[in-house]
């Protein structure tokens, strides 16, 4: 009796670790890739699988959106201008068997590809087009990834250049130029304002020799003005034609 006792827990235990490996349970963003005997058989989930034990075994992939960091690159550009670059990739498994079968271990493979590819565009443009055209680098970059790793059911959603370090040196050579930019803008703005000025005296003069009470009226109210400040000393400018008269008759004496 205490033999058969032992037979039949034991029996139980067996069971419940033969059923223990054989279910498997995946959520709603994970796939099961099966293999039999070593040869793939296919691809099952969500929800309740049932595994043959010591035959099957699976392997669980995430189908959710992938974020990886690319590390910072140093990187020289088409114009001979060295930066350090970094950049952020977003991809998501497609096709789950391809992603166990065709590579290795595909999130670093996908790292690698990231890096290497973000050297090689940026190494093929120059600086101010990096900094100027960020979304076009941006499309080249998520294109010729995704193309590389479609081959292993990955789908690249998205890859931007998050920074780019720039040397000290050129920083203060930007510095520089930007404002020696701004510098240029604000004389080109100043003599645009000194012609304009010019053109509106110039039409003032053109209605004051056609009326030259104009003149006498605009004389009569700058005395207003400047009376209107309080000032102790007023300066009177009186015009020489009214002088010159009496020069004349002082010189004929």
């Amino acid at each position: 009796m205490p033999i058969f006792s032992t037979a039949f827990i034991l029996l139980i235990v067996f069971v419940v670790v033969i059923l223990a490996n054989a279910i498997r349970i995946l959520r709603e963003y994970e796939r099961g890739v099966i293999f039999r005997l070593g040869r793939l058989i296919g691809v099952k989930g969500p929800g309740l699988i049932l595994l043959i034990p010591i035959v099957d075994k699976m392997v669980k992939v995430s189908l959710r959106t992938v974020v990886m960091d690319v590390p910072p690159q140093d990187v020289i550009t088409k114009d001979n201008v060295s930066i350090k670059v970094n950049a952020v990739v977003y991809f998501r498994v497609v096709y789950p068997d391809k992603a166990i079968v065709e590579v290795e271990n595909f999130l670093f493979a996908t790292s690698q590809l990231s890096q290497t590819t973000l050297r090689s565009i940026l190494g093929q443009s120059e600086l101010d087009e990096l900094l100027a055209e960020r979304e076009k680098i941006n499309h080249a970059l998520q294109k010729i990834i995704d193309a590389q790793t479609e081959p292993w059911g990955i789908k690249i959603s998205n890859a931007e250049v998050k920074h780019i370090d720039l040397p000290v040196e050129m920083q203060r050579a930007m510095a520089r130029q930007a404002e020696a930019e701004r510098e240029r803008r604000s004389k080109v703005i100043h003599a645009a304002g000194e012609f304009q000025a010019s053109q509106k005296l110039a039409d003032a003069a053109e209605v004051i020799e056609a009326h030259p009470m104009a003149l006498q009226l605009r004389f009569l109210q700058t005395l207003t003005e400047v009376a209107s400040e309080k000032n102790s000393t007023i300066i009177f400018p009186v015009p020489i034609d009214l002088i010159a008269p009496f020069v004349q008759g002082a010189l004929k004496k």
